[in-house]
């Protein structure tokens, strides 16, 4: 997905990580948010070196775990 084909100024990107977006996701009362497929993440991370595990505890701590305040991306596990 491109992520330039919507208007980002209001949401919040990870950088290096535009190739996991899946979509954006809307809610009553809130602003959209970036949504990016936690595979994709994961298999990215593996491939720039670090083991699977590796990369799950990290994904899990570094980009889960941050809140940048209700922009904050959200994160989705397809089946």
């Amino acid at each position: 997905m491109k992520i330039d084909t919507f208007e980002t100024e209001d949401m919040t990107t990870m950088d290096g990580y535009d190739d996991c977006i899946v979509g954006i996701v809307e809610r009553f009362g809130q602003g959209p948010i970036v949504c990016y497929d936690t595979k994709l993440i994961i298999d990215k991370l593996v491939k720039d070196g670090m083991s699977h595990e590796e990369a799950l505890e990290w994904h899990d701590f570094n980009q889960i775990g941050a809140y940048f305040g209700p922009s904050t991306p959200c994160f989705i596990t397809l089946p």
